[in-house]
Formats: C-alpha cells, structure tokens, sequence
C-alpha cells in the first residue's frame, strides 16, 4: 500500500515575488491545474495570477500594482487586488474573482481581460440586469454550473448569486441577504447563508457549499432546489475525525474540492487542516496538517503543519494541491 507524502512545490516560505530560481510567492489562494496541465494559483500577495508548468512559472495576470483596471487590453498589464479564486472554462478562458474590487473579472485566450461581473463598488444590486451593472459584496468563490452559468458565492451579501455567461444577466440563486442558522432540508427561495464562501459541483451536478461563518458544508439539489445538511455543527473548532461530518467542528472552511470519487476536500483554514469527507460514509478525516499554525516539514502529511490554507484542488489522479497561504507555499498531498 503506498503511503501518502507531502511536498512543497513552489515558495521558500518567505513572502516575495521572482520568476526564476527558487521562486517567491505571496499568499497563494485558489488554484487550479488547466486543460494543458499548467497549474494556475492566485499569487494573492504580489497582485498576480500565475501559471507553473515545465518547472518554469509566468504571469497571466496583472502587473504588480494594487487595482482594478485594465479592461479591454493585455491581462498582464492590468491592475488587479488580492485575488482570491479562479477557474478556466472548457475552452481554456480564465475567470477570477477580485474580492476587494468587488468585481468577477475574465481573460480570454488571447490574453484580453474584462469585466463579467460587479462594477467596483461594494452592496448589493442589481438583479436582473447586466452583471457589469450590478453590485457585489466581497466575492470569493466562483464555479461552472451544470447549466453553463457562472455561480458566485457574494459572502457579505449572503447570497449566491449566478451569471449567465451567454445573456450577461446577473440572478440571486439562493440566500435571503440574513446570517440566520441554515434549515436542514430547506427551499432555497427563501433559506439564510451565513458567509457562503465556496462552491463545487458534484458528479450528479449537485452544488457543494461551504458556509465559513457558519461552519458548516450543505448540498444544494439542483432540482429540487432544497438545500440539505453534510457537515459541520455550526460550532468552531477542530474536533470530530473518525465521526459522522454532520456533528464535527469546523473552522472556517473556505475552500473546497472534489475527488473522482466523490469525496470534498476540504481548506479547514482556521484549524490549519486539511479535512476529507468519505462520499459514502459521509466520515470526516484531517489528511493534512497537525492541527498547529507552522510550517512543514514535508513528508507525513500528518506532521507537515500548515498555516491558514485557503486553496485546494484535486486533479485527474487525486492529487491534492494546496495553497499554503500563510506559508507562502503551494504543497502537494500525493498517495
């Protein structure tokens, strides 16, 4: 049986930007690995979107400078804020969520960036409408529906929020603005999300989210459009492996990820932890970290400590990339 290791794979665990040699990185957030291979990762503190693939790594987006501007020319020549999340659609386009611009921006294979959603300014509006003319609040996760739309998890506006990318409009797809408790089995016309902060699609195209504020996960039945308790009893902490995921502590979740399997990976940023839900037993597990704010070392990956991981990504082989954010690392969890 082959043991799973961890290994960092970019970042000297010093925040810092350089592009050769043993390369700098600064807060890595969301991360994601494209069609050609390439693994994508907000670079949060430098500003940046960048690209690792062949051993070499390259700016995608922006150019250094803390903003949001740039529309209608070349990605990196924009100005762009702390990027939180990305995702590339099936035809290679790159789309992130600039959550201090308030805005969901998009680069296409030319390397042209714009607008999709939010104006810049921070509130709530705009429904029915242009998404460029609409308002959001602190956006942090995005995902490619079933349905081809763009879902926004809009967390200070306690709400998702969904594009669609052919007409351009902007709708509340669930969540009523209020922080109230979420009630298990729930229509989603009228149900409250405390700080929806990421999102995933299942195989049965069923979305996984994670509530950060609320500590907790819950499945929304695309069809049904109920929405149903997984994990998480609201509580904070670090407490429950080995137990059913419903009654376990969480601490602030922020990103989630899926396997081939089923199972959610899970960023447990505030715990330092990487946690696994079983798919069919619905037990939660730590695969990652040691519960302690630290850094490494590499190896077992339940001694490797962690420090407020944010991103997280399983590729075709179940891989597990992570954002070490406080570490300034991308590590790897390989079985």
């Amino acid at each position: 049986m082959t043991m799973a290791s961890v290994r960092s794979i970019l970042g000297n665990g010093t925040a810092g930007y350089s592009e050769s040699g043993e390369v700098a990185i600064a807060e890595p957030f969301g991360l994601v690995i494209g069609p050609d291979g390439g693994l994508f990762f907000c670079d949060l503190g430098n500003h940046r979107i960048r690209c690792w693939q062949d051993d070499a790594v390259t700016t995608v987006v922006g150019n250094g400078n803390a903003g949001n501007d740039g529309d209608g020319g070349p990605a990196v020549a924009a100005s762009i804020i702390e990027p939180y999340e990305l995702r590339l659609d099936a035809t290679g386009q790159l789309f992130f969520v600039d959550m201090k611009a308030h805005v969901v921006r998009k680069v296409d294979r030319d390397g042209i960036i714009t607008t999709v959603a939010g104006t810049g300014q921070q509130g709530f509006s705009g429904d029915g409408s242009a998404a460029i003319d609409a308002q959001l609040n602190q956006p942090h996760s995005i995902e490619f529906g079933p349905d081809g739309s763009l879902y926004v998890a809009d967390i200070a506006n306690h709400r998702i929020r969904r594009v669609d990318l052919q007409s351009g409009r902007i709708e509340t797809f669930a969540g009523n603005g209020h922080t109230d408790a979420t009630p298990d089995g729930a229509g989603l016309a009228s149900v409250a999300l405390n700080g929806p902060r990421a999102i995933a699609f299942d195989s049965h195209g069923d979305m996984i989210l994670a509530l950060r504020e609320g500590n907790a996960l819950h499945r929304i039945d695309m069809r049904a459009r109920t929405i149903h308790h997984i994990a998480g009893n609201g509580r904070f902490g670090w407490e429950g492996d080995g137990g059913d995921a419903r009654l376990a502590r969480l601490a602030g979740p922020k990103g989630i990820a899926l396997s081939q399997a089923g199972d959610i990976y899970l960023a447990d940023t505030e715990s330092h932890t990487i946690r696994r839900i079983d798919s069919v037993r619905n037990v939660i597990t730590t695969v990652l970290g040691n519960g302690t704010e630290n850094d490494g070392p590499d190896g077992d990956p339940l001694t490797c400590s962690l420090a407020r991981p944010h991103g997280v990504h399983v590729d075709a082989s179940d891989n597990v990339w992570i954002g070490d954010s406080d570490n300034h690392r991308i590590r790897v969890l390989s079985h």
